[in-house]
């Protein structure tokens, strides 16, 4: 009898959970939309849904012509919103970017015309050709969404998210990104070449599209306001204490290992809460479970910690050295 009645009580909390169903629909209609041109990017494609609806910025690493950039453009076109690309080169100036005062004659006075950063979802391309002046312009809008200029502040629309694109082989004429930008990234996604299959599958979508351009086959199916909704759900996500502590713990240890220089800070291990929140929802589940935690953690901290020089001329990658934290931390039951 007793059993009985725990079954039904387990029955109604399972009734009572948060509402997903528009929040699914909505995630499986964004990668129905970018399925259409996109192949074998199944991975890619959700951790970007993940950064959108975690409210962050995305750093998408990988060589040329493997659909960076194309994955990014599409992706922004599922959003009924506004779209702005830049692309950085070594002679970009923070005004070409945040905008600047222009003498209005007519007025007499100077006005303020906004720079390509004011959008909403900014697709920077090559990211990492720019100089730092130009970097350092994007410390504030990155972290705070507005941009001060001449003592006035302009407050950027909901929402506002970076997505930005870096080759990492070609060194000649770019720039390492400062710690204080990476920090500001959500994730680095780190694109590969596709496989066999999945090629073969890209040869003959472009040969049976015919040279179509892929931005006419993606439709919106999110705007802004339904956007701001799925958000607001998200923060009804269950967290219990014991998964606060297993984050917690895991970005602690970034901090104290050996083969680390420069561990995360106190903003990964939110940006982990984050993640993992959006994660469980797009799975349908109203509650974070440690799997969640674990998915997220390479693409939250591999850009954010360091290696130790004598480590890295090993071969050892930051990867190999989250794996370890994660196996010697207790998973919560």
């Amino acid at each position: 009898m007793e059993e009985n009645k725990s079954i039904e009580n387990k029955t109604l909390d399972f009734n009572s959970r948060i509402p997903l169903e528009d929040l699914n629909e909505s995630v499986k209609a964004i990668k129905t939309q970018l399925n259409q041109v996109i192949v074998g990017q199944e991975d890619f494609i959700e951790l970007l849904i993940v950064g959108l609806l975690a409210n962050g910025h995305i750093l998408i690493e990988g060589v040329p012509g493997i659909a960076k950039t194309i994955t990014a453009k599409l992706f922004a076109k599922t959003i009924n919103t506004n779209f702005s690309r830049i692309q950085f080169t070594p002679d970009l100036m923070p005004s070409d970017v945040l905008g600047t005062s222009i003498l209005n004659a007519k007025r007499d006075a100077f006005e303020f015309k906004k720079g390509p950063i004011f959008s909403n979802i900014v697709l920077i391309d090559e990211i990492n050709r720019a100089p730092a002046k130009t970097q350092a312009a994007l410390f504030e809008v990155m972290e705070e969404r507005q941009v001060s200029m001449d003592g006035e502040v302009y407050e950027l629309t909901h929402p506002f998210m970076v997505l930005a694109t870096q080759n990492p082989v070609e060194q000649e004429g770019t720039y390492a990104l400062p710690e204080a930008q990476l920090d500001r990234f959500l994730f680095k996604i780190k694109v590969d070449y596709p496989s066999l299959e999945d090629e073969i599958k890209i040869i003959e979508s472009h040969h049976i599209r015919k040279e179509k351009q892929p931005e006419t086959l993606i439709n919106p199916v999110l705007n802004p306001q339904v956007l701001s909704n799925l958000k607001t759900q998200l923060q009804e996500i269950k967290l219990e204490t014991k998964i606060v502590k297993y984050i917690a713990e895991i970005v602690h240890k970034t901090r104290s290992h050996s083969h680390l220089f420069l561990g995360a800070s106190p903003r990964a291990s939110l940006a982990i809460m984050q993640a993992s929140k959006a994660l469980a929802a797009i799975q349908n589940r109203d509650f974070v479970m440690p799997e969640d935690v674990k998915r997220v953690l390479e693409p939250v901290l591999g850009h954010r910690i360091i290696l130790m020089p004598e480590r890295e001329m090993e071969g050892l990658s930051p990867k190999h050295v989250i794996d370890m934290i994660v196996q010697s931390t207790e998973i919560p039951r």
